[in-house]
């Protein structure tokens, strides 16, 4: 159980966290793929369905069950849940980007979010079609590329990387999409999360250091967001033990003070979870560029993966978010569960 002061008020959450070494391959388990059935869907360690060989306990044999989330049908309910897929450094068109997409689409989410570089290797107009639209059309809207109709509401919310800034000013990015706010950083809600995209790259006009006036806005926007979930997703790395990028401690603002829930970035191409101060840092950039080598672990860091690519997932309802992280194989790799009291949720 874990307690701070936020924004003048005690918050308090359980964390719970299963690290998986073990496959659950999901299609031996069904003809079907695992979809949202119903008003309840079991959050276990292998998803929506059983885990091969176990009943869906957080850890073989252990007996303790991950806490249920809230189902939901689809665009048109009432929004009192969420189920998200997260894909960070994914823009490169191929075989790799091929096979996170169809993990992706497997397991149906209501939208995506991205923790940047969505367009190999220089962000530029000729290539981000490609780079995104290809695989992920049915998400945009408006869509005007060449890969189908798009959707009929939009259901992709990307973030800025580095590679998106190498074309002058974000440009072809800023065109592809149609974002809210200035399109850079911005924030929406969805069901119980709050979701906030930061510009984390040093070309951002409005700053990426603590006190900028980016930060500024985003503690702004936590202090007075009424959802049950604060989500903040990046491109760069508070921490990371990636052995190419690494940390940006400039981007170690006080996130958790301001309100924030969870953090996830790409920026180094592998998955690790670090938890300081039982604060989960995630970095998810396993969605199609090439994989890098993990090096020395920072200090916090939990489970640190680079064996296969593969995609994040949300599920959250009003007392419980699920976060896990699946590998193409569809080998959970790791899942956390972060769970308010009555209490916290009486304050907000």
């Amino acid at each position: 159980m874990a307690r701070a002061r936020v924004n003048g008020r005690t918050r308090t959450w359980a964390l719970f966290f299963v690290v998986v070494a073990w496959a659950c391959d999901y299609r031996s388990q069904s003809d079907s793929p695992p979809r949202r059935q119903g008003a309840i869907v079991k959050a276990n360690v292998c998803g929506f369905l059983p885990c091969a060989g176990g009943s869906g306990n957080s850890t073989p044999g252990s007996g303790a069950e991950v806490p249920s989330v809230s189902g939901g049908t689809g665009l048109d309910d009432a929004r009192t849940a969420a189920h998200f897929a997260v894909i960070g450094d994914f823009g490169l068109d191929g075989p790799d980007e091929s096979a996170v997409a169809q993990l992706v689409n497997t397991f149906g989410p209501e939208a995506i979010i991205t923790t940047g570089d969505n367009n190999y290797s220089n962000g530029e107009a000729s290539t981000i079609d490609a780079n995104i639209g290809k695989y992920y059309s049915s998400y945009i809207h408006p869509y005007s590329g060449t890969y189908g109709l798009g959707a009929a509401e939009n259901r992709f919310f990307p973030s800025l990387g580095n590679h998106d800034w190498y074309t002058s000013g974000a440009q072809p990015y800023l065109d592809y999409f149609t974002l809210p706010g200035n399109e850079r950083y911005y924030d929406f809600v969805w069901g119980p999360i709050h979701f906030f995209a930061i510009d984390s790259e040093d070309n951002e006009p409005d700053g990426v250091t603590s006190d900028s006036v980016q930060a500024q806005w985003l503690k702004d926007r936590l202090q007075v967001s009424t959802a049950q979930w604060n989500v903040v997703y990046l491109h760069e790395a508070p921490y990371s033990s990636g052995a190419v990028h690494g940390s940006n401690v400039t981007l170690r603002w006080p996130y958790q003070d301001w309100g924030a829930d969870l953090i996830l970035n790409g920026h180094n191409h592998i998955y690790e979870r670090v938890q300081i101060d039982d604060f989960p840092y995630i970095t998810n950039g396993l969605g199609g560029g090439p994989i890098q080598p993990i090096g020395d672990p920072v200090e916090g860091s939990v489970v640190r993966y680079n064996s296969a690519h593969g995609a994040g997932f949300i599920d959250a309802n009003s007392t419980t978010l699920v976060v896990r992280f699946v590998a193409v194989d569809f080998t959970l790799v790791d899942q956390i569960v972060l769970s308010k009291t009555s209490e916290s949720l009486d304050q907000n």
